[in-house]
């Protein structure tokens, strides 16, 4: 497409398995959301809750993340099925669990911070840095990730195939 008025002529082909892995990243990412705007310790589950797990101040809002994170599911189908350059704007807000959560699933989060890795030391520490004073990652769309942001928080997220561009401010 050269233009923006062009029309979209590749047919997706979306079928059932398709759809259940999106709604299984969409839980998944869902999940992580929570997790970061609640809980401090046993990101998993593992073991009974108890009040040490819960953070003492609880930032970030939930309303916005299922909308952002199904938006990011569908990008990315978009993105493997058509091998489309995307770029997601998204903000501002509060939305930056949802952002974290997918960037974090994706792999693109700990290819930056690798000490955030995948496995569970890794998903503790992104959950516990979630909006902890001191050091720990702001609730709005501020963490660094590849990703952009203005002073209203909001952030651009090229897709994990692309470096972010020189001009754009790493977060």
């Amino acid at each position: 497409m050269d233009t923006l008025a062009e029309p979209v002529t590749t047919a997706l082909h979306y079928t059932d398995h398709d759809r259940e892995l999106d709604l299984r990243w969409w839980a998944a990412a869902n999940y992580l959301t929570v997790a970061q705007i609640y809980l401090q310790g046993n990101p998993l589950g593992r073991d009974p809750l108890s009040v040490a797990d819960i953070k003492p101040r609880l930032l970030g809002h939930w309303g916005t993340s299922p909308g952002l994170s199904m938006i990011y599911t569908l990008l990315n189908r978009l993105i493997r099925d058509t091998g489309s350059d995307v770029i997601y704007v998204a903000g501002p807000g509060h939305g930056g669990p949802a952002l974290l959560a997918n960037v974090y699933l994706e792999g693109t989060y700990s290819e930056i911070y690798p000490n955030i890795a995948a496995g569970l030391d890794g998903l503790t520490a992104l959950v516990r840095q979630f909006s902890t004073p001191g050091g720990g990652c702001p609730a709005t769309s501020a963490c660094r990730c590849r990703a952009a942001s203005t002073r209203a928080g909001s952030s651009v997220t090229p897709s994990r195939t692309r470096p972010a561009p020189p001009s754009t401010t790493l977060i």
